[in-house]
Formats: structure tokens, sequence, C-alpha cells
């Protein structure tokens, strides 16, 4: 064999193992309503990322919240992937009713949490985790990430973060049926506690066959009141998928 044949096999090699990381970014709109109909908000959504061995990898995500026909946002979102695609950090605002929440990472297995109440009384709490945790956004690369088990009727367990609460509790994510909601893929998530499951609704989830969201329907970040959020379908809208797939 050649010594020649062998350095090309080495710069081969090497040029694959240094090949860049795709950059990438997705766009959509999702547009909230009441059971009624009635256009409560519009979220608009830009996350970039990278796409990596051919499927998308959220690194940024920003989020601004608007009312019907208003040019400027009423509330915003900034997410970030440093270091887990299902748990990002989380910086939300919702001026409207002085209202902040702040989610950080300060040691691998402590996430720190402070959010400001609309009462203007500053909660902190310091939370354990551990790998099964998801949280926030996190839930959307989640189901991409078991998208072969849940389009094939498996149940999937995990942790979700109760921020508000300090705490993150038990639950499945699973195909469902429902009148509500209509796609190509239909799932919800839900309490597996006892108590939970009596005081928490399941979300329901639509996705289409490429794993894009095009439904929420359920308890949203945004205030109704001082002492309830609202409850809404939020249906999306891509604008502009990543150069590489979304689910596996």
């Amino acid at each position: 064999m050649s010594s020649t044949f062998i350095k090309n096999v080495i710069c081969s090699v090497v040029s694959l193992a240094v090949m860049p990381v795709l950059a990438a970014d997705m766009e959509f709109t999702g547009t909230a309503k009441t059971e009624t109909g009635a256009t409560l908000y519009q979220e608009k959504h830009r996350v970039t990322g990278t796409c990596q061995e051919g499927v998308f990898q959220p690194q940024g995500h920003q989020i601004g919240y608007y009312r019907p026909e208003a040019d400027e946002t009423f509330a915003s979102k900034d997410l970030a992937y440093p270091d887990s695609v299902i748990r990002p950090t989380v910086e939300f605002l919702q001026p409207d009713f002085s209202e902040s929440l702040s989610i950080q990472y300060p040691s691998p297995s402590t996430l720190a949490i402070e959010w400001q109440k609309p009462s203007k009384e500053l909660k902190r709490y310091d939370v354990t985790y551990n790998q099964d945790v998801v949280v926030d956004a996190g839930f959307d690369t989640f189901v991409r990430q078991h998208w072969g088990e849940v389009t094939n009727g498996k149940s999937v367990e995990f942790r979700f973060l109760a921020p508000t609460r300090g705490e993150h509790y038990a639950f499945v994510l699973e195909a469902v049926d429902s009148a509500r909601v209509v796609s190509d893929h239909v799932l919800q998530i839900r309490p597996t506690g006892i108590v939970l499951r009596f005081l928490v609704e399941p979300i329901i989830l639509g996705y289409n066959a490429d794993g894009a969201l095009t439904d929420y329907y359920g308890l949203t970040n945004i205030r109704k009141n001082l002492d309830t959020n609202h409850t809404a379908h939020i249906r999306y809208a891509v604008e502009k998928y990543p150069d590489c797939a979304l689910t596996p």
C-alpha cells in the first residue's frame, strides 16, 4: 500500500472530523384563541440552531408576544440551550403584570428559579434535577427525540418543571385522540401523580408529519388576570424550516 494512499485516507478522515456544524434557523408564528374563537394574542418565534448529523438542534429561541393589531410586544421570552436541548435557560417578561421569571443552571445538578410575582413578591428556588427533567420549551425537542416511540403508540415518562412551584413532577407523553386538535399526530402531556391529575389538565399537542408543532391546547404562560393564566388553543404556522430534518 503506497504512502500517498495512506496520506489521502488520513486527510479524508481529518477533513470529516473537522467539518463545520452547519448553522440553521426556524421561524414560526402561533395564534392563541379562546374556545369561542376570539384571538387573544400572537407569538412570533425565531429559533437559531445547528444541523448535527442531519437533525436540527436548537441553540437559541426568542419569542415575542403581540396583542391583535399591535406592533409592539406585551411580553417576551428568551431561551438558550448551552448544555441541554431539553433544559433551556429562560428569561420571561410580562410587564403588564410586573412579572418576570428566570431559570438558570448554576451547577450540573441544580437549577435556580427567580420569579417576580405580580404581587411584587420575589420567590427564589434551588431545585435539584436529573436527566429526566424537561424545562419549558424543551418539551418540543423532547417530543422529537422520542418521535419514533410516540408516533408508534408508545408512552414516554419524564419529569416536567413547574417553575412557579419550585418543583418538577412526573408526567407522561403519549398519543391521544382529541376532538380539540386535528393534526398528523396528536399527543398529550399529562401528570401521572394521583393528586396532580385532579389539579392539572393535560396539554394537547399537534405535530405535522415533518415534526413541526402545529397546535397547543392548554394553560399558557400569559396572564388573564392577577390570579389566573389564559387557557388557549394556539395554532402554529411555519414560515421557515431549517435546512435539515426536525426528527431523527
